[in-house]
This record gives structure tokens, sequence and C-alpha cells, in this order.
């Protein structure tokens, strides 16, 4: 591949600190490889740009087998390590996929598949590793591989392995689609009755669930099983085929369906009842229309006027009324709203709360560390906050404090508890001309092998983003959006 050379050098030393380019690879130093790829020069004639495209993709799927295989290699070595120390047999190799996932940057549940993509390449399917190493298979057909064999025992899925052989050219020019159906029907062949029983298992798998999208809007996904599925789609896609004959409407048939499913599952046209929503914005934006984003928790960011809509002019569109001015809230008898203030240091942009001696966090207190961590404090990990954690343990003498607390998801909760990981606060940051104003609450873990890893706090809306000192009072924090007759009121905590 032209502009990039081969390297035969051995490394030396393991890594401290955060993982990063100097780990060592048996043959090949890694900082070298990276230097040569990041020295390669565009071609001139188009044929050597396909070329050098498509040597780079051959890499690419030469550097996720590499990666799995030391990602085996390091599972045995942590096994090992954790016999000699005298660990059951049951917990050995704990915490292993959420040391994969740190050092490959990506949140606990992508590690752990990554791992067991890992496990069962090197461990129960060489053809599929040799394809993805030598380029005939890139990583995400690789792992389609590796998820239609998954119900299988290890002998039957090494022989489809070898079966299928994708090292011998097998799926050559094949899609994702001819790939998972070649797979489907191997593993059927071998194991008629456990492919079934994985069908009729999966209708336990159903469920409902929601994430982000662009623009203020987020995808509703629900897993179903066929004939529910199809079922639901008809009925709606019927509804809009029926209003659609109506001379006045004027909506397209998907948006037909989609304001039918929000209707039919919360019962009003708006869809909010009984629904908490929370924002945190700064005063500046809640009352003299600043254009300073808002943060919807569960979300992200959000735009200034999004959010003044949202909680000024519901009600008013319902009834016909004319849109809330910049700044102004409605008065409105259907839209009842808390009005919590947060109160950020001047200068630094750290939220400021009150310490307990409780055991557990009390609520103003998780009140209080959810409008700052927002998600998971865990690097790369994004998922929904479930414990309030402290840092350092209670039982070690850890104070319930607002800085000694972090918002974890669960299974990041459990790791943290596991032999040689440890955690604690690190002191804010200070400003310098090449960081970003203001400081955060920060984080560091320290995994059982001596890798370090930090995590700051989100920056509240209006906080370390104008380049400016932060006022003392930066945000407020909105909850319990409900759409019944009630009045509106604005209380302050207790």
């Amino acid at each position: 591949m032209a502009g990039i050379r081969k390297t035969q050098l051995i490394g030396s030393g393991a890594p401290t600190g955060d993982a990063g380019p100097d780990a060592a690879v048996p043959g090949v130093r890694v900082r070298d490889l990276i230097g040569a790829v990041r020295s390669l020069r565009p071609g001139s004639e188009s044929a050597d740009l396909i070329d050098q495209l498509r040597a780079l993709e051959d890499l690419k799927s030469a550097v996720a087998a590499a990666q799995a295989k030391i990602a085996v290699a390091f599972d045995a070595a942590q096994r090992s390590a954790d016999a000699a120390a005298g660990v059951p047999a049951d917990e050995l190799g704990r915490g292993v996929a959420a040391q994969v996932a740190l050092a490959r940057r990506e949140s606990p549940a992508k590690g752990s598949r990554l791992f067991g993509f890992a496990k069962a390449l090197v461990t129960e399917m060489p053809h599929t590793l040799a394809a993805l190493d030598t380029g005939q298979l890139n990583e995400w057909r690789a792992t389609l591989l590796v998820k239609e064999t998954a119900c299988l025992s290890a002998e039957d899925r090494c022989a489809v392995d070898e079966e299928l052989a994708a090292d011998t050219g097998t799926f050559d020019g094949a899609g994702d689609k001819a790939i998972i159906s070649a797979a489907r029907a191997a593993a059927y062949r071998r194991d008629p009755r456990t492919v079934t029983q994985r069908a009729s298992h999966a209708a336990t798998e159903r469920h409902v669930s929601l994430r982000p999208a662009p623009d203020t809007m987020t995808y509703l996904t629900a897993l179903l099983p066929v004939a529910q599925g199809v079922a639901v789609h008809a009925a709606l896609t019927r509804h809009a085929d029926t209003l659609r004959n109506t001379a006045e409407e004027t909506r397209t048939r998907g948006q037909i369906m989609a304001d039918a499913l929000v209707e039919r599952t919360t019962g009003t046209p708006a869809g909010i009842c009984g629904v908490e929503v929370q924002l945190v914005m700064t005063d500046r934006t809640l009352f003299q229309g600043d254009a300073e984003p808002a943060r919807l928790t569960g979300y992200g960011i959000v735009p200034a006027g999004w959010a003044r809509t949202l909680l000024n002019d519901t009600a008013n569109a319902k009834r016909g009324q004319t849109a809330v001015e910049p700044g102004q809230v409605a008065q409105d008898h259907d839209l009842k709203v808390w009005l919590r203030r947060l109160f950020t240091a001047p200068g630094t942009g750290e939220l400021v709360g009150v310490d307990s001696r409780a055991r557990l966090f009390p609520a103003g207190l998780r009140c209080f560390i959810q409008a700052r961590d927002d998600t998971c404090r865990t690097p790369y990990c994004d998922a929904p906050i479930r414990h309030f954690d402290h840092i350092i343990p209670w039982h070690d003498g850890g104070p319930t404090t607002l800085a000694n607390g972090a918002g974890l998801c669960e299974a990041c909760n459990h790791t943290k508890e596991l032999p040689g990981w440890t955690a604690r606060t690190r002191p804010p940051e200070t400003r310098t001309a090449t960081t970003s104003p203001g400081t955060r609450h920060v984080l560091e873990i320290r995994t059982p092998t001596g890798h370090h890893y930090r995590s700051k706090a989100p920056p509240l809306p209006g906080v370390g983003m104008q380049g400016t000192d932060p006022p003392a009072m930066a945000a407020h924090y909105f909850g319990d959006l409900f759409n019944r007759r009630h009045r509106q009121e604005l209380r302050q905590p207790a």
C-alpha cells in the first residue's frame, strides 16, 4: 500500500496512564504503524486512490482481527493473575469486558459485545477470523456470522464456520443479507431444534426503547413478535389511509401514523399525560429570551426556543392563542411546573450543593447529582443514571457529599466494586489558554492493570460556553410537566 511501510520493531514496556498508541504488540510498535498511516498521501491517479481505499479497508479488517486476539490474550492473562491471587473460580476474569471497553473508548455495553465477539472468533471460528485478518470480511460482517451462530454449541459453531469457510472467498461480493441467510441456513442444518427454540425464546425479549434523534426528536422502537408488529403497522396504515382520503387532511401518511401512535398509547392528542419532563436552562434563557441552549434530561442539548416553547406555548397552541413572547411565562391552567434554582460558583461553574451525613444520598442531593452528571460518569458510557454512588465508599469513610457522589449506571457501579478497581475525585482542572473556561467535577477511575481514565461532568447550560465567568445563579431546574387541569405553580424547594 502506497505510503504505508511494514515495520518489524519489537515493542517494549507496558503503558502507564491512559491506554494509547504506545501499547506494545509483538512484532510491531503500534505508534510506528499509526505514524505510517498518518504519513499516507492520496495518490494522483484515480486508480491509485481506489487502490489506497481498498488497502486501508484491508488494514482496518486486520486491525479488528488483531484487537480480537489481544482481547482474548488479555482475558487469559487476567484469569491467570486472578487465580494466583486466590480469586474464586466463578469470578475469574470479571471486569475484563469493562477494561476492554475503556481501552477501545466504548461504552461498557458495547465493550461486552466486542469482547464476546473476540472470544467467539478466536476460540470457535478460526475461518471467520482468518477472513477478517486477510480483509475478505470486514468487522461488521464477521460480527453477523458470530451473531447468527450464537445459539449453537461450540462444536456446531466450529462446523458451520468450516462449512462457510469465509477465508476461501465464499462471501466475495456478498452483501449483509446474503451472509445472514447463509449463516442461518447452515445453523439450522446443524441444529434445527436449537434454532427453533431460539425463535420461540425471542418473543420473551420483546421490549420498547427510546433513544435520542437529531433536532429534538427521538426514536421510539418496539421489538415485537412478527405477527403483532405487522398488525400494529397495518392498523396505523389503515387509519392513515382513511384520513388521507378526506379533503381537509394536510398531514402526510407518516405524520398521521406517528400522531395516531402517540394518541392511542397515551390517550391524549398531545401525548403528555402524567409524564415528568426535566429541563436545565439559564435564567437568561427562560426570562430574557437568551439563545443559550438548554439540556433535557435523558436527551441532551436542545435549542433555547424549543425549551421555552415546551414550557410556555403548548396549551396556548391547543387553544388557538397567540404564542408567548420570549421571556414571558404563559398563564396556563393546563400546565403544572416546579421550579428549582441551581447555583454555580462564580468564576468556575462548579455546581454548589449541600452536604449530608446520611448513609444514602437524600433526594435533594440526588437531584443535584442528576443535574450535574446527566448520564453515567464512567468514561465513554452514556447510559442513564441508575445508582448514586459514593466515589470513596462510605464504609471507607467517604462522605455523602456532592463532591464524593457520582451518577452511575447499574453495570458500572458493580464493576467499580471489583478487586483492583479504584475511583477518586481529582482537583478541578484550572483554566488555561488551551482549555475551556471554568472547572467541572473530575472523576478518575483506575483499572486493575494500572490504567487511568478521567471523566468531567458535562457543562451546565450557560456555564463555560461564552468565554466569560458565569454568574452566580447559572441554571434553573424544571420538572413535573403535567397535561392536567391545574393552575400553574412555581415553587422553590423547601
